[in-house]
C-alpha cells in the first residue's frame, strides 16, 4: 500500500475533491470539427462509468471526400489512486454507424486496406471492444486534461459502392474483422 501512495505522489496527482461527475470534449474530435460530449461518473472509490459519443454529418476535409459517423463508447475504468485524477486503465466497449470513401491515398494499416477509400465508398455498422491506458492531469479545482490511449477489435458490416456512380452498392453485407487503435483521446474535462 505504501508503494501505491509513493507512486501517486511521485507521479504528481493531487487530490480531486470527491468530484462525481465530469464533462468532457475530445480535443483530437474537435479539430476534425466533429460534434463530441462525453460524461464520466463515479461508481466506486477507485471506479469511473465513462459513456462518450460523437458525431459528424459529413464533413468534407479534401476536395470531394466523404467522412460521416456517429460512434458510441461507453468505458469501465480503474484509477490507481483518486479518481479523476493520475493514472487509470479501462476496458470500453464501441458501436455506431460510417460512410466514408473518395479519398485519394496508398494507406494499408493492419490488414486495413485503405487505399479502397480512393474508388470506393463504404456504408456500415460495427462494433468492438478494448482495453485503455490514460492520464488525467489536474489544471485546478474544476479542470482536467486527459490523455488516453485504447487497443482493441472491432467488426464491421458494410455495403461497398463505387465513388462517382449511382448509389447501388457493388457488394453488401460485407465483414471485415480489424484489430489496432481504438482509442485515442486529449480531453478537457469539467468536474461537478
Amino acid at each position: 500500500m505504501s508503494l501505491l501512495a509513493l507512486f501517486c505522489l511521485g507521479t504528481g496527482v493531487q487530490r480531486s475533491y470527491a468530484q462525481k461527475v465530469a464533462l468532457k470534449t475530445n480535443l483530437l474530435y474537435d479539430a476534425t470539427a466533429t460534434a463530441n460530449l462525453g460524461i464520466e461518473f463515479g461508481i466506486g472509490k477507485q471506479w469511473t462509468m465513462d459513456i462518450s459519443g460523437n458525431f459528424n454529418g459529413g464533413w468534407n476535409p479534401i476536395g470531394e471526400a466523404y467522412y460521416e459517423h456517429m460512434y458510441v463508447q461507453p468505458e469501465f475504468r480503474y484509477w490507481f489512486c483518486n479518481r479523476f485524477a493520475g493514472h487509470f486503465v479501462g476496458i470500453h466497449f464501441q458501436t455506431g454507424s460510417y460512410t466514408v470513401g473518395n479519398i485519394p491515398n496508398e494507406f494499408i494499416f493492419l490488414g486495413s486496406n485503405f487505399y479502397q477509400l480512393t474508388d470506393y465508398t463504404y456504408d456500415g455498422t460495427f462494433f468492438g471492444a478494448g482495453v485503455a491506458y490514460g492520464y488525467d492531469v489536474v489544471l485546478g479545482a474544476h479542470f482536467n486534461l486527459e490523455f488516453e490511449v485504447g487497443l482493441g477489435f472491432a467488426y464491421t458490416v458494410y455495403d461497398k459502392i463505387r465513388t462517382n456512380s449511382p448509389a447501388v452498392p457493388e457488394e453488401t453485407g460485407k465483414q471485415h474483422y480489424y484489430l489496432g487503435p481504438t482509442k485515442a483521446s486529449i480531453a478537457l474535462v469539467y468536474l461537478f
